[in-house]
């Protein structure tokens, strides 16, 4: 992992939590996220949107780390809690509470009283960005505060939402891949294991029974839960749910 910038690198998760909403490092975002709080969508004309950068959420001792793509324009970017009050966090809310992380399987706002156990939801980009397509720059920009929450926790798991964050993942982790001719592929399910120290390694498993496996932490893939990939069938719910039941079984 490289070298983080600045005062982060040394931050503790609540401290890092209360800097993020003062960042203004992206000028695009920064407007984007101010004008859709400002100018709201007609059915929350009556929201106080949240318009500020979303901090990650959930456990501070989870082993499970849930790493997402961006805020939602009028879901996260309204409600300043991750996977709240839009498409995504109605499908993957009730898939973390059939699987024992969530207290209840509904996110409507951050004060509803849900609550997230052995696990922590945050994002490779913490702000809404246009056509929630981030530039590389702004993800770059965002990495350090992924960086020191994975140093604060040091999961187990890291489950990966869609291939961008995979591919942010990747870059932190500075993976090489054993076995494989070129890239480490995104696939839904795919389960790859990362070896600590020195070069740190990254090796694919087959999609099968993963129940007897013993390890330090493993990145788990998975298609994002937004409507577009819900809508279609290409994420289905039996789909997500086997990748909490290998997240719990990687616990194990």
């Amino acid at each position: 992992m490289q070298a983080l910038s600045g005062k982060i690198a040394t931050m503790p998760l609540d401290d890092l939590n209360a800097d993020l909403l003062s960042c203004r490092r992206c000028p695009r975002l920064v407007a984007w996220r101010e004008q859709v709080a400002r100018e709201k969508r007609r059915a929350y004309r009556d929201w106080d949107y949240w318009g500020k950068p979303v901090s990650g959420f959930g456990d501070p001792n989870a082993r499970v780390l849930v790493v997402g793509l961006a805020p939602g324009a009028h879901g996260s970017n309204r409600t300043g809690r991750m996977f709240t009050g839009d498409a995504s966090g109605d499908f993957l809310y009730p898939a973390l509470y059939r699987a024992g992380f969530a207290s209840q399987p509904d996110s409507t706002h951050r004060n509803d009283g849900l609550t997230l156990r052995d696990l922590y939801i945050t994002a490779v980009c913490r702000c809404a960005p246009p056509g929630n397509k981030p530039t590389p720059a702004e993800l770059d920009n965002c990495r350090p505060y992924l960086e020191r929450e994975i140093e604060l926790l040091r999961p187990k798991v890291i489950v990966a939402l869609g291939r961008i964050a995979f591919e942010r993942l990747l870059r932190i982790a500075a993976m090489t891949v054993h076995g494989l001719p070129s890239a480490v592929p995104f696939a839904h399910g795919a389960l790859y294991r990362i070896s600590d120290g020195g070069q740190r390694t990254a090796d694919r498993l087959p999609n099968t029974d993963h129940s007897s496996l013993i390890t330090d932490r493993w990145l788990l893939c998975s298609y994002h839960p937004s409507r577009q990939n819900t809508q279609t069938g290409r994420l289905t719910a039996d789909m997500f749910d086997a990748i909490w039941q290998l997240a719990r079984q990687l616990l194990a």
